[in-house]
């Protein structure tokens, strides 16, 4: 079982910048790829950006990729979202979410291959 605990949201202006933590429990994290989602009011869930076990292989959504930036520190069970450049639409509720697979190659874009959620951080741009 792994337990995610999102935090670093807020509010913002836009063309400002966030990073969000988020912190996991269990034996396998370091094992596992990772992956943030987001959700607006009224809009379905969709995929932000993917992180492989070992952080070597990294894949984003086009509508952030080159703003934001995926990380892990396997030592701190933790992986990042750093967001640059943030823009209205940016505005959501932020998933981070744990696949069960160990070892996997990565490039998971659909949340049902993911296993484990968080709760979520809100993020709020500004104009």
């Amino acid at each position: 079982q792994v337990q995610l605990v999102e935090s670093g949201g807020g509010l913002v202006q836009a063309g400002g910048s966030l990073r969000l933590s988020c912190a996991a429990s269990g034996r396998t994290f370091s094992a596992v790829a990772m992956g943030w989602f987001r959700q607006a009011p009224g809009k379905e869930r969709e995929f932000v950006a993917g992180i492989n076990w070992s952080g070597r292989r990294t894949w984003y959504a086009d509508s952030v990729r080159g703003r934001f930036t995926i990380s892990r520190d396997n030592a701190k069970s933790t992986v990042y979202l750093q967001m640059n450049s943030l823009k209205l639409a940016d505005t959501a509720v932020y998933s981070c979410a744990a696949d069960n697979r160990q070892y996997g190659y990565g490039n998971y874009y659909g949340a049902n291959e993911y296993d484990y959620w968080g709760q979520g951080t809100q993020v709020t741009v500004s104009s």
